[in-house]
């Protein structure tokens, strides 16, 4: 089942942000991600990602972002939930 991830993260730069990026997508978009938003908030970055599955997002975690995350000092964790209905133009 389809995913949406929420990564709000305050106190985040966008350095930070197109540091982890630029490193997790060296080789190309993760696979089983289907969509990525990120921008700046009031307090730092927000990060929506739509993925295939949890698994699919998890495998991402342990085999690039978790280590990217940790050399560009982040920290927190993001939130899911299953995707009941989308719209897109």
């Amino acid at each position: 089942m389809a995913v949406c991830m929420i990564f709000d993260a305050p106190g985040v730069t966008q350095a930070q942000y197109e540091q982890v990026l630029h490193e997790v997508t060296a080789d190309g978009p993760p696979q089983g991600v289907r969509s990525h938003v990120a921008g700046p908030t009031e307090s730092g970055w927000c990060v929506v990602e739509v993925w295939d599955s949890r698994e699919a997002f998890d495998r991402f975690f342990s085999d690039k972002l978790q280590r990217a995350r940790q050399r560009a000092n982040l920290n927190g964790q993001p939130r899911f939930f299953e995707i009941a209905s989308s719209m897109q133009h």
